[in-house]
């Protein structure tokens, strides 16, 4: 047994199969050709050692098994099938059985190390109460949550090792179309208000191009991600792109880079010679941060071969990067390697990416400009925020910039950022409304923030009052949400949104109405609002507690976080001193 175990080799990174950059039909097409070839995906543990190397042939295997199991269980093609998604092997062949079956996975998140059992479970019912799916596929450890959040919506549960046990008989596959609906993504919604991403085949097989063009992929090229399969940069850029691009992909689980961030680097150092792996850009912060002054950089670490560092996912700061590179220049990684890119679920992924080799380019932009505020009359010292170039458009993607009236605005010029092509999202599931209000003549209004200049996107903000903290997107409603559940306040009383702390990190403000007077009950409601949001998103907050009919409102009647972030921001909204 010892013997075997240290003869496990990972998939190879060449290999003798012509390599097809995405241009397959359908993403079961895409499985099929990378089977043919000897690359694949490989599983390691904690501390990056290989526990299982799984190559595209055998996931190709245990996917029609799956499939076979589906149909013998009365799946139907677009019948929504729920994974929690856990990277391994398991997930792997279950997301792709379903759809050879003609099914639709749908990744579901791993429960956090916040909240608790009764917030992971609340958080399943809502997903799956809007997917509506025949099944939910678990790990067995996950039993007894996801499966009392199956109960609850009335949804066959059952953990994949027990559904691996099963008959496979032979079926018939149903053939599917580019057209149809490959799969659906909860990665950027509201916990409590959640917009499931239906993409097709083609869309996503466009996109999956798009990658190896802009990335300019060649034979080479290998990638390490410890990125969750229920994030679209995870689920897309590193598990599904690696098979349409027929790339030999090592994983870390995101859980043991949260307790071993260096063992990612680790892997990237040593795996062969990876040339490509992605991070959003507090993987990059928390890696320089704990690498701190350790000496031996250069003895541990060998990065001449990181080709391509990605970062996406949130707001790149241009001063972390610096550290990165302060901190990881002796081990050969080149700053130059760093490939900023712009996207979104509802454009399957990549919007723009950085041509490889350009690195971290930056453009001072005055405050004043980003926040739509008039200029300063007084003599105050001009202030400026530096704004990172997120690439040019990809492959088939069109982007512009557009005034809240639609009109296209010209170069340099700030508004909302929109973009067309074929890996635009068909709708939001079962959602016209949500659908119509972004998806105009065939193009999307991504709700972000931003401004092109000589081809290039620069990403200002967002504008859907989106909350970003490590990586993680959380809504504002959410957030008001949780506090609204607390005795003596309602809908309404309540404003979330980011704010720039001095060292250039976005954390949430929150703004509550208070109609107590006494100091005393003051501290303890806002020490029980701030224990309130850390339990439901895991982020610590900034709280303040405001006079009534403070937060401001629009013509509808609305609550305009926008207008309450102003006005708190430019000292309009005066919270209550409480007294030590």
């Amino acid at each position: 047994m010892s013997d075997a175990i240290e003869t496990l080799l990972p998939t190879p990174t060449q290999d003798d199969l012509p390599r097809i950059l995405a241009e397959f039909d359908t993403l079961g097409d895409a499985l099929d050709y990378a089977a043919r070839g000897n690359r694949g995906l490989n599983f390691h543990d904690m501390r990056g050692t290989l526990e299982r190397p799984y190559p595209f042939s055998e996931l190709r295997t245990d996917a029609l098994a799956m499939a076979h199991r589906l149909i013998a269980a009365g799946i139907k093609p677009q019948d929504r099938i729920a994974l929690i998604a856990e990277t391994g092997a398991e997930f792997a062949a279950l997301f792709f059985g379903v759809v050879y079956a003609g099914g639709w996975p749908v990744p579901l998140p791993l429960p956090t190390s916040f909240g608790g059992k009764e917030s992971y479970v609340d958080q399943l019912a809502v997903q799956l109460k809007s997917c509506d799916p025949k099944m939910l596929f678990f790990p067995v450890e996950l039993d007894e949550m996801a499966g009392e959040a199956a109960k609850q919506c009335n949804v066959t549960g059952i953990s994949w090792e027990d559904f691996a046990t099963r008959e496979a008989p032979e079926a018939k596959l149903p053939k599917a179309d580019p057209q149809d609906i490959c799969y659906l993504q909860y990665s950027s919604g509201s916990t409590r208000f959640p917009h499931g991403v239906a993409v097709t085949h083609h869309a996503l097989l466009n996109n999956l191009s798009a990658h190896s063009n802009g990335m300019e992929l060649v034979e080479t090229d290998r990638c390490v991600s410890w990125l969750p399969w229920y994030h679209d940069m995870g689920l897309v850029g590193c598990f599904l792109s690696p098979i349409a691009n027929q790339v030999s992909t090592d994983y870390l689980k995101t859980e043991h880079f949260a307790r071993r961030p260096l063992a990612w680097l680790d892997m990237v150092s040593r795996n062969q010679g990876t040339t490509i792996s992605y991070s959003p850009t507090f993987g990059y912060d928390i890696c320089a941060r704990r690498i701190g002054s350790q000496s031996k950089v250069a003895e541990r670490f060998d990065f001449s071969r990181w080709r391509l560092a990605g970062n996406g996912a949130d707001m790149i700061r241009p001063d972390v990067m610096q550290h990165f590179v302060d901190a990881f220049a002796p081990a050969g990684f080149d700053a130059k390697a760093f490939l900023p890119s712009y996207g979104l679920a509802e454009a399957t992924l990549a919007v723009t990416l950085m041509p490889p080799g350009e690195g971290i380019v930056v453009e001072l932009v005055e405050e004043t400009r980003l926040s739509g505020a008039p200029a300063d009359n007084d003599d105050n010292p001009v202030r400026y925020r530096s704004i990172v170039n997120c690439g040019k458009p990809a492959k088939d993607m069109t982007v512009e910039i557009r005034e809240e009236n639609g009109a296209v605005l010209p170069e340099k010029a700030i508004g909302k950022i929109w973009c067309a092509g074929p890996s635009i999202m068909h709708s939001y599931f079962r959602d016209p409304e949500a659908t119509a209000a972004c998806l105009v003549d065939g193009w999307l209004d991504t709700g972000d923030m931003g401004y092109m200049s000589d081809g290039y996107l620069y990403v200002v903000g967002r504008a859907k009052d989106m909350i970003i903290i490590n990586g993680k997107n959380h809504w504002p409603q959410d957030i008001e949400w949780a506090v609204e559940q607390l005795p003596g306040f309602k809908a309404g009383d309540i404003a979330a949104f980011a704010v720039t702390t001095p060292g250039g990190e976005e954390t949430p403000a929150v703004l509550v109405q208070c109609r107590t007077s006494d100091d005393n009950e003051r501290a303890r409601l806002r020490e029980e609002i701030r224990e309130k949001v850390r339990s439901i998103t895991g982020m610590n907050c900034v709280v303040e507690l405001v006079p009534p009919r403070t937060l401001p409102r629009t013509s509808s009647g609305k609550l305009s976080r926008a207008k309450a972030r102003n006005l708190y921001l430019n000292g309009e909204i005066q919270p209550y001193q409480i007294a030590a």
